[in-house]
C-alpha cells in the first residue's frame, strides 16, 4: 500500500470511530427497533400471543384492507369510469391549446387538427352511450384510454410541448374540464365515489383517506401563505425583527399548549372564532362537533403553527436574490407580477423543494392535534379525524394489536417514501440552484 493509501485508510479510521459511539446509540435505539418492528410485523402480535408471537405472513397487511362489508361495485368498474372521464378530460384539454395556440400562430398543423380534435369529437359524440353501458361492458373504456395514451406518447408534438410550460393553466384546465364533463355526463361510479362507500366499512382505509384530505388541504394552502407572508415580510422597513419573531413563536411552542388554545377559540358557544363570525353576520359553526369541519379545523390549526417556519426560510431565500436580476427587469420594463414569475419564483424553487418536503412528510404524521382537539377521540363521530398515526397508535396501545400496528407504521413509511421520491424526481427538473 502506498503511503497515499495509509494516510487515507487512517483517515477514513479516524472519522469512523469519531461517529461511531453515535451510531451505536442510533442502533440501539432507532435501526434496531425499526428493523425489529418490520420483522414482527409479519406476526400474530398481540396481547395475547405477547411472548410467542405467530408468524402469519402478509396477513396483517391483508387484514388492514378488509372491508366490514363488500362495496356496491367492484373497483374495475370504478376504473373503468375513471378512465372515461380522465381520457376525455385530458382530451379535451388539448384541443383547448390548440385552439389558443392555433390562434396566436395563426396556423394549424393537420395532423394535430385531425387526431385531437377528431378524437374529442368522437369521443363527446359516443361518451353519454359509453357511460351508460359500462357497467356490463367495462372494457368499452380502454379505447378513450388509448387515445389519452397516444397523446402523451405524442408530447414531444409542439403544442404538447407549450401545454406543460404553462402550468397553472394546465392544472385548472384539467380541473375545470374534468368538473365539467363530471356535471354534463353524471354518473355516480367512479375511482372517488368508490373509496367515499367504502371508507366507512374499514377503520385503516378512513384512516388514509382522512390523511390524504389532510395533506392535500394543509400542504398547498400552507405554503402559498408562507411565501406570501415571506413576501410581505422582505417589504417591510420597520419592525422587521418584531413580525418576524412573531411569526416564528407559534412554531417554537408546545403543540399541545397550541391545541388547548385553538380548542378554545374553536368552542362554538364561547369561542373566539364564532365571536369574530358573529362580528361579521356570518352564522355560527360547530367546529368541534360537525363531522364535515374536522380536518378543515386540524388543518387551520397547523397552518397557524408551521406558517411562521416556512415563511423564515422562505425569507432567507428571498434575501439571497441578488438584486442585480430585478435591476435588470426594471430596465426592461418588467411589471411586479412579471419580476415575481420569471425570477422570484424560479429563484425560490430550492426553498419551496424543502418547504414542500417537510411539510408533506409532517402533514402525514398528523396526531397530536387530533387528540388533545377532540380530548383522546377520532373526531366527533363517525371516526372522522382517523388519521394513519391515530389509528397505529390506537391499535397499539387501544387494541393491544401491536404486529397489526406494526405493518401500518409500514404502509405508512411506504406511502411517505414514494411521495418523496416523486418529489425528488420532479425536483430535479423544477429546482433551480444558483
Amino acid at each position: 500500500m502506498t503511503r497515499y493509501g495509509r494516510k487515507h485508510l487512517r483517515e477514513n479510521i479516524t472519522g469512523y470511530l469519531f461517529i461511531l459511539p453515535a451510531l451505536v446509540v442510533m442502533s440501539i435505539f432507532v435501526f434496531w427497533p425499526v428493523g425489529y418492528s418490520f420483522y414482527l410485523s409479519f406476526f400474530n402480535w398481540d396481547y395475547a400471543h405477547l411472548k410467542s408471537p405467530q408468524f402469519i405472513g402478509l396477513g396483517n397487511y391483508i387484514t388492514l384492507f378488509q372491508l366490514d362489508s363488500p362495496p356496491p361495485y367492484p373497483f374495475y368498474e370504478a376504473l373503468a369510469y375513471t378512465t372515461v372521464y380522465v381520457s376525455m378530460t385530458a382530451l379535451v384539454v388539448c384541443a383547448i391549446f390548440l385552439f389558443i395556440d392555433a390562434i396566436s400562430e395563426r396556423k394549424l398543423k393537420f395532423f394535430d387538427v385531425t387526431y385531437v380534435f377528431g378524437t374529442t369529437t368522437v369521443g363527446l359524440l359516443l361518451l353519454k352511450i359509453t357511460l351508460s353501458s359500462l357497467h356490463r361492458l367495462p372494457f368499452l373504456a380502454i379505447p378513450f384510454g388509448i387515445g389519452a395514451f397516444c397523446l402523451i406518447f405524442f408530447k414531444k408534438r409542439s403544442f404538447i410541448s407549450k401545454m406543460f410550460e404553462h402550468s397553472l393553466s394546465l392544472v385548472l384546465a384539467v380541473f375545470l374540464s374534468y368538473a365539467i364533463l363530471r356535471f354534463v355526463f353524471p354518473s355516480p361510479y367512479g375511482i372517488y365515489q368508490w373509496l367515499d362507500v367504502i371508507k366507512d366499512n374499514s377503520d385503516f382505509i378512513k384512516s388514509l383517506w382522512n390523511t390524504a384530505y389532510y395533506v392535500i388541504l394543509y400542504v398547498p394552502t400552507d405554503i402559498v401563505l408562507a411565501l406570501l407572508v415571506a413576501l410581505l415580510l422582505n417589504h417591510l422597513k420597520w419592525f422587521k425583527a418584531l413580525m418576524r419573531t412573531s411569526y416564528f413563536m407559534p412554531f417554537v411552542t408546545s403543540i399541545v399548549a397550541i391545541s388547548l388554545v385553538w380548542q378554545w377559540i374553536y368552542n362554538d358557544q364561547f369561542g373566539l372564532l364564532n365571536y369574530a363570525l358573529s362580528m361579521m353576520g356570518l352564522p355560527k359553526i360547530a367546529w368541534l362537533k360537525n363531522a364535515a369541519w374536522t380536518i378543515p379545523t386540524i388543518a387551520i390549526m397547523s397552518i397557524w403553527k408551521t406558517i411562521g417556519y416556512n415563511a423564515i426560510i422562505f425569507l432567507a431565500g428571498l434575501q439571497s436574490i441578488d438584486s442585480f436580476y430585478y435591476e435588470a427587469a426594471d430596465i426592461d420594463g418588467a411589471t411586479n407580477f412579471q419580476k415575481f414569475r420569471y425570477i422570484t419564483w424560479p429563484l425560490l424553487s430550492p426553498m419551496t423543494f424543502f418547504v414542500l418536503i417537510v411539510s408533506s412528510i409532517g402533514a402525514f404524521k398528523v396526531f397530536t392535534q387530533v387528540y388533545v382537539l377532540y380530548q383522546a377521540v377520532p373526531g366527533p363521530y363517525n371516526r372522522s379525524g382517523l388519521t394513519i398515526v391515530y389509528y397505529i397508535f390506537n391499535t397499539f396501545y387501544g387494541n393491544q394489536q401491536m404486529g397489526l400496528a406494526s405493518a401500518a407504521a409500514y404502509i405508512l413509511f411506504g406511502i411517505i417514501l414514494v411521495f418523496t421520491l416523486l418529489q425528488f424526481k420532479a425536483g430535479r427538473k423544477r429546482v433551480e440552484y444558483i
